[in-house]
């Protein structure tokens, strides 16, 4: 997310290579509907500076590598409350979605996402196609409606979500992305999309906790990554 004159100016997607583009940001070619395009990585400190230059606030990510780009090595699913919810339901909710995914016997782990909600990303072996990855993330936001339908929703209506926690798992189709774990975010203090412990989510930690001033003690006194 480009956002050439601060985060309260307009701000636009950019997934596409032009001659406007530092040459420190690597092209690769991606197949989509109108043809083959030139896609965006950043993989060093120079393609990161690179995207500072660009006046780049915010970085989303592919669930794939560039090695596997037809086959996911993660499912990205997005708990994203309607306004004026308790952060509680929210926490409820991810610790709901733990166990569910446990019980299919698949790890878990937490992101805050740096706005309002949650996400929660499980690892995988590049093998499934993405219309796989997208029906079982389907049926895990399916089957939490079906356990609390008054809590949640897997609807993108505004009005299915009034009142309850909407489960996006529309991020695990190809081409759709989900903000990088530690990139900043074009918001009011520059809060950082962090990975989190699940304890810190037990504890209520909220999306929005750590900026870009407060990461960095977070990191130098954490054992390891959560």
């Amino acid at each position: 997310m480009r956002c050439p004159e601060g985060y309260r100016g307009q701000c636009f997607y950019q997934k596409h290579g032009n001659a406007t583009v530092p040459e420190a940001l690597r092209r690769i070619p991606v197949a989509e509907k109108g043809g083959v395009k030139s896609y965006l990585v950043a993989d060093d400190l120079a393609g990161l500076v690179a995207l500072v230059q660009m006046g780049v606030l915010e970085i989303h990510v592919w669930g794939a590598t560039e090695r596997h780009l037809e086959h996911p090595d993660r499912v990205t699913i997005d708990l994203d409350p309607d306004e004026g919810l308790d952060w509680s339901r929210v926490v409820a909710a991810a610790l709901e979605m733990r166990r569910l995914l446990h019980d299919l016997g698949l790890a878990s782990f937490a992101k805050a996402t740096g706005g309002k909600g949650l996400h929660l990303v499980v690892p995988q072996q590049p093998r499934c196609a993405w219309d796989e990855i997208k029906a079982f993330a389907k049926s895990v936001a399916e089957e939490m409606v079906r356990r609390a339908p008054d809590a949640y929703t897997a609807t993108m209506a505004k009005k299915a979500r009034r009142g309850r926690i909407y489960i996006d798992y529309l991020r695990n189709q190809r081409g759709a992305s989900a903000v990088a774990p530690y990139s900043a975010r074009a918001r009011r203090a520059a809060p950082v999309a962090a990975p989190l412990s699940w304890q810190e989510v037990e504890q209520g930690i909220r999306s929005d906790a750590f900026t870009v001033a407060s990461l960095p003690p977070r990191l130098a006194t954490l054992d390891g990554d959560p």
